[in-house]
């Protein structure tokens, strides 16, 4: 696995090079892209814009189908069917699956290589940022896979079979990764600071921190359910005592590498699931449809987010249920439900998700950190106000689509949204925040609650039967069969993660 990674690893750097490198200026040499003739300030934006994407694209894909948020109209039916049927061997397909493992690795390995580089130039900057982005996608294997490579991992040739750690051991190790990547870049000289090139913070050691300490603690949240107190004191005490606390209000980790209204280099999420630069729909945009129980939940609070979200069809707002298996045009054909609102629909102007073919790709929303920090408040975990916190999350999701502080105001005003110190309510407004902005963590936080509860898939005739996770890919089980099946059950309807409830 480790050895096709490696191999790989050069046609990963020219194509996302060839994607980005009129408005990057990453290259030496254009024609060479290859490792020996990049400086750090190449390496980095490519490896912080190959992270957004995939997370915009198939993570928050996959979290959007199973985490409440999408259907498909009536035309759409056929689409995404492994995802409806919960079929994790089409999943694992090496023609037409999900690569979430390989793309993870991939990009790891590039980290890798960007640390190599940066302790042999004495660049600690750049060091803790590829440790605490290597933490991050180590986070991220975990929960899609549970047991995988860590230490092993990233070896190329001289370890092509890496043996697989425990999904909760590598969760641990990827936090210390992180601690050591917040450490490492604070105790960077200002002359070897990022600028322009860190297409996240552009070379800010406090956002950074606050990134880093942020990601900790969603890692920790994930074990609420666990008998793990010790751990998560501990872990919470270092964040404590590291100072800078999470990203806030006005902070969200944002990347904008210099997207262009020109074919492949537009906003990936833009150009997927609304227009392409001939303004043509596109085939996502044209069946992907809000579920019923999501219209609902918005409509049930007068939420004004709504509007900004989504096209109403004869004054309504219509939605689909999630892996219906009937053709019915009357209730869920394209013309009669609701779809993304754009700037064509909005008058020229920027709509909720769909801003403008350069806006910016969301890594991490602060109303994200901002609902994390809510939790843990109300857990008792962080000597903050819960409620202050919750509140703060809600605005800043108004204000990510596009309506302002008043609008937000009136909305907690309302008696079912003011805060009322529950774990459902905390779920439910973080879940109709993150909605198709970071839907993997929707998917996470139902695995981890059952919260809250959508309806599960209308193609599984049981409906207690819900998707836990992916099964290792057949790319790995060419190369390293006899770890995957030590591992024992992947299966995706049984198989948790280890911090599943």
């Amino acid at each position: 696995m480790q050895l096709r990674h490696t191999i790989t690893l050069l046609g990963f750097i020219t194509i996302l090079f060839q994607s980005c490198a009129d408005f990057l200026d990453v290259n030496d040499n254009p024609n060479a892209p290859v490792s020996e003739n990049l400086a750090l300030s190449a390496k980095l934006p490519a490896a912080l814009v190959a992270s957004v994407n995939q997370e915009q694209g198939q993570l928050n894909q996959l979290g959007a189908l199973w985490g409440g948020y999408w259907g498909t109209s009536s035309e759409g039916i056929n689409s995404f069917f492994h995802q409806k049927n919960y079929n994790g061997p089409g999943m694992r397909d090496v023609r037409d699956g999900y690569p979430v493992w390989e793309t993870t690795y991939t990009t790891l390995v590039y980290y890798h290589l960007i640390r190599e580089q940066a302790e042999q130039e004495g660049e600690p900057f750049y060091e803790g940022v590829a440790k605490i982005m290597q933490g991050w996608h180590f986070l991220r294997l975990v929960d899609i896979y549970n047991n995988v490579p860590f230490e092993e991992a990233l070896q190329g040739t001289t370890n092509s079979t890496p043996s697989y750690e425990a999904g909760q051991d590598v969760y641990q190790k990827a936090v210390n990764l992180i601690t050591e990547g917040i450490s490492a870049i604070q105790m960077a000289p200002a002359a070897q600071v990022a600028g322009t090139d860190d297409v996240l913070f552009k070379g800010n050691k406090t956002l950074w921190a606050k990134f880093g300490n942020t990601v900790k603690l969603r890692a920790l949240i994930r074990q609420s359910e666990k008998d793990n107190a010790a751990y998560i004191n501990a872990e919470l005490a270092k964040i404590a005592a590291e100072g800078s606390g999470f990203l806030g209000m006005g902070e969200s980790a944002l990347i904008q590498p210099g997207y262009l209204q020109t074919a492949g280099k537009m906003n990936p999420f833009y150009e997927s699931y609304y227009r392409n630069v001939q303004q043509a729909a596109t085939a996502n945009y044209q069946d992907i449809r809000p579920t019923t129980y999501l219209l609902e939940k918005y409509t049930e609070r007068n939420d004004p987010r709504l509007g900004q979200l989504y096209l109403a069809v004869n004054g309504d707002y219509n939605g689909v249920v999630f892996g219906d298996p009937v053709v019915n045009q009357a209730l869920y054909g394209r013309a009669n439900t609701s779809a993304l609102k754009g700037p064509l629909e909005n008058n020229g102007q920027p709509a909720g998700l769909l801003k403008s073919p350069t806006q910016a790709s969301v890594l991490m929303g602060s109303f994200e950190s901002l609902f994390l920090q809510a939790e843990a408040a109300q857990r008792g975990w962080i000597n903050l106000s819960a409620e202050e916190l919750y509140n703060a999350a809600i605005t800043e999701s108004f204000v990510y689509l596009g309506l302002n502080g008043a609008a937000a105001d009136e909305y907690l005003n309302q008696s079912e949204v003011a805060y009322q110190g529950t774990l459902d309510q905390l779920i439910l407004q973080k879940w109709l925040s993150l909605n198709s902005i970071s839907s993997i963590e929707a998917w996470n936080d139902f695995r981890r609650l059952g919260m809250p509860q959508f309806p599960n898939s209308l193609a599984i005739n049981n409906p207690s039967v819900r998707p836990q996770r992916l099964m290792y890919p057949e790319t790995e089980r060419m190369t390293n069969l006899d770890e995957v099946v030590s591992q024992g059950d992947d299966q995706v309807t049984t198989a948790k993660v280890w911090w599943a409830n």
